[in-house]
Order: C-alpha cells, then structure tokens, then sequence
C-alpha cells in the first residue's frame, strides 16, 4: 500500500498516509516512484519529492501554497519552519472561464415536510426564537416546558438562544435581525414562537418583516399558520402564554406528515472545522463529489468561510456561470480582505495550530483543500451574510471561518443540513442535523459518538465516486429523519456575525 500521495502531478510535495520513519524508502502514489525520508514525517504532513531551493514557491493540490525560506532537499519535511504564506491584501482578478457543466442526475427523492412557499423540512420541530438575549431564559424554560408537546408529527421542541438584538449598531443590528427572520420562517420548523422582551431594537416588528420570500414572489411573507408571536413584556405570564402558543402550534404540525420530495428541494450547506492533512485528501473531495451528485439532481450547495478561500479562489472565480457571478466573487474576496485589515490584522492569519499539528502550514494549503468541498459545479450565485439560496446549484456565501458563526449562516441562508468535515474531530451542532464527515478511520473509531460518515477509508480502498455516492445516500436517510450524531446528543448551537460596536 502507497504511504505518500502526490495529489497533483505537478505537486513538489507528497502527503504522509500514515506516520513514516526517517531513512525508509516509501512508494509514492501518483509518482510511479519511491522517496527516501530525512525525516520523520507524520500523518498529513508533506515531503519534499524534489531537491526546493530557498524562495521556490511549493506545489500542492498544482497550486502554489507558499514559497520555501530555506533550502529543502527531497525527502525532508516541508511545513511551518520552511515554508510560508505568499498571500497579500486586495488584489485586481481576471476572468478565466472554464464554463463547467454537470450531467443530468437520475430522480431521487427524500421523505420530508412541503411547506406553503415550495421548500421542504427534514425536520419537523418546534423552534423557539428570543429576539434579544434578555429573554433566553424564558426560551429555555418554554421549550424545557413543552418536552411534552412532542410525540407524533412534533419530532422537537428547541430554543435558539443567542446574546444580541440590542445594543448594536449598523451591520451587527442588521445581521441579527436578519439572521433570527431567516430562522422564524425555517423550512425545518414546523412551528416557531417569535419571543421579545419588548423594548429592545431588534423587537418583534423588525423581525416580522424580514420574514418574507427574498425573490419577492407570490409566496413571499411567513406562512401565519405556523408562527406565533409574543412580547414578554405584554403579558402577566410569559411562560402560561408561551406555552399556550406553543400549544396551538403542536396541534397545527401533527396533521404534517412525511411525504415523498425531490432533491431538487434539498438545500446542503458545506463547512470543515479541526482540519489535518488528509481533509483536502479524503473528506472533502468527497463532499465535492456529494455536491456535484446533487447539483446534477437539481438541488443546491452552499460554500462559506471566505477566510479559508483565499489562495484558492481563482479556481472558484474562474467557474463562475457568468462575469456578473465572478465579480460578486471578486467583491466577497476582497471586501473580506479589507475587514481583516480595517481590524489591523493579516488576511493569513490561519491556520489554527490544530490545523500546523495535522499538516497543513499555510493558508493557501488551508484554502485549497478547502474548497474541494464546492465539488466541479459552476458557480451560480454570490449570497451577503444573512442572504437566503434562490437559485439552484452552488452558492457563495459571505461569512468568516468560525465553525458556528459560518454553519449558523448556511442553516440561515436555507441550508436543511450542514456537511461538516474534520481531521480533529468536534462535537458541536448548529440549528439543523450537522453530519460530521471523518478525514482519517481512526478518528472515526475514537470518536464514534461524534462523526456521523468515515471518509478515511478512501486511503484503504475504493474510490472517490464510491464514497461520494454512499455519503448521497447517506444525507438522503437523514433528511428522511435519521438523526445526526449532534442531535442525538442535544448539541445544537447558533452564532450571529458581530463586527462592530456593543452599546
């Protein structure tokens, strides 16, 4: 068995399958020949299969991931005390279309919940939504509450805690109200309470008329029979009232049932968190492959973390359906370019020092494995922070890295599940199921209560095509109702964007 693996076949570097000792003479795949280690080289982590002169850029993925600070001969390690970033502020792009395309997928279909605006839950839950952070208590205690409303068609009952929805200013304010509208009109709720205190700035009739369609079509506004409102400060008893709501919402969603729904209504977001070397390798290519599936059956993909696309994306720049996509591209790249240094900071600031310990060194060897999540598909649209999919196929989408600050996002911009990878492994959940998808076995096997999917197999076996299409299935039996490892074990989290000024 190959126990490095040159990605690319003008890659200078090779990835390390396993930990492999200084001296051993290891077969490299995609070389057709073998290299002697200097090293010890671990897992992830990259070798050198040419003698790289100091300031050589290094090839991976056959993309430049940096430039090497001193000479490095064939067969030494290359990371972090060798190698470093060539990434820069704002930069002008030009338009290189490849003008991809995808075959038409075979029908497949899953078993969900139609809703009046023509989306369709996976989940039929109760939601819970404070409108400031002054009545999540009261949230948590309703939905403690209402455990006994579930049973039947009421498949949960959840709050959605968070600290915002007053005190802010500008954007802040504006993606909290933003983000808390998207979630009240969820296709994965199958009821929401709208909970205020009353005098905050983000209150109940800021959030109300969020909620409508964002295409402004014959659908737009919220469906009144599966939402309730209620201010606290109105009421002499807020939990007696809440539930009370909450009780006519229970008995409106157990006349919904499951039916049989096209893909082409599946919304999946893509995100990875604790990579390690083989994430670029394994996990993620097969999330692209996923995507790519689904895009071919009509449904959409959503990819985040515009952070963790610089350094790579020309390659999504260059898949853009037309030059009006590509410049929304060009401006979600560099406006996030310039927030970074608006705050005084680098734009590659990152890795994580997870990320160094399982291989990757810089942020372009981040980036491009990255976005093999986003798959072969064109790119279709350019969503802002707080903005909902309209268009079928694979979206844009303008948030930070932050595990769930971006998967709050994808859930708020339509997303009825999120596709989360990670060589590290995490436990977190965000609004909706969240599979976590393993870069390597033997995180799969040591956290068994955490990843959902093992996509390091890939290493012992089989193929790419294989993996893709088993994680399909698999994503079409949890939008069917089987939970996630994350909702199994109650974890569910949101994180709303914050920029500015707190009053």
């Amino acid at each position: 068995m190959n126990e490095l693996i040159r990605i690319h076949p003008s890659d200078s570097v090779a990835v390390a399958l396993r930990p492999l000792k200084a001296g051993a003479s290891v077969p490299v795949s995609g070389a057709g020949s073998s290299v002697t280690l200097r090293e010890d080289i671990a897992m992830g982590h990259k070798a050198a299969l040419k003698d790289i002169a100091a300031g050589e850029k290094v090839i991976k993925y056959g993309f430049p991931i940096g430039e090497a600070t001193a000479a490095i001969p064939r067969g030494g390690h290359v990371h972090s005390h060798n190698l470093r970033t060539l990434l820069s502020s704002g930069l002008t792009y030009a338009y290189h279309p490849t003008h991809p395309s995808l075959p038409k997928g075979a029908p497949a279909a899953f078993s969900g919940y139609p809703r009046a605006d023509g989306r369709a839950g996976i989940r039929n839950e109760l939601w819970i939504i404070p409108t400031v952070g002054c009545v999540n208590d009261v949230a948590e205690a309703l939905a403690k509450k209402a455990q006994s409303l579930t049973g039947g068609s009421v498949e949960n009952v959840r709050a959605l805690p968070h600290p915002y929805g007053c005190s802010q200013l500008g954007d802040d304010q504006e993606h909290t109200r933003t983000v808390l509208a998207r979630f009240a009109a969820h296709p994965n709720a199958g009821g929401v309470l709208v909970l205020g205190l009353g005098c905050e700035n983000s209150g109940i009739e800021e959030i109300r008329k969020r909620m409508g369609d964002p295409s402004g079509g014959p659908l737009a506004g919220y469906d009144p029979e599966r939402v309730r409102f209620l201010i606290s400060q109105d009421v002499e008893d807020e939990v007696e009232e809440g539930f009370r709501l909450l009780q006519e919402l229970a008995a409106r969603m157990q006349k919904d049932v499951r039916v049989p729904c096209d893909t082409s209504k599946l919304v999946v977001g893509l995100k990875c968190g604790g990579s390690d070397g083989l994430s670029g390798i394994t996990a993620n290519p097969t999330i692209g492959g996923f995507s790519d599936l689904l895009i071919a059956r009509g449904g959409s993909t959503i990819l985040t973390e515009v952070p963790e696309m610089f350094g790579a994306e020309t390659i999504l720049m260059d898949r853009c359906e037309d030059s009006a996509v590509f410049e929304k591209t060009v401006k979600l790249i560099n406006d996030f370019k310039a927030y970074f240094e608006s705050c005084g900071q680098p734009v590659y600031e990152n890795p994580s020092p997870g990320n160094k310990a399982g291989g990757i060194t810089t942020l372009e060897d981040k980036a491009l494995g990255c976005t093999q999540k986003s798959g072969t598909a064109p790119v279709v649209d350019v969503l802002p922070y707080g903005g909902r999919v309209t268009k079928p196929g694979l979206s844009l989408l303008s948030a930070p890295g932050n595990d769930l600050v971006a998967s709050t996002a994808l859930a708020a911009a339509g997303a009825q599940v999120v596709l989360f990878s990670t060589g590290r492994g995490t436990p977190f959940g965000c609004p909706v199921p969240t599979i976590k998808i393993s870069s390597n076995s033997a995180l799969a096997a040591h956290k068994a209560k955490w990843i959902d999917f093992d996509a390091g197999t890939l290493v012992e076996g089989g193929t790419l095509p294989e993996r893709a299409q088993a994680l399909f299935d698999f994503v079409l039996e949890v939008a069917g109702g089987k939970r996630t490892h994350n909702e199994e074990n109650g974890f569910q989290g949101m994180a709303i964007f914050k920029t500015g000024t707190t009053l």
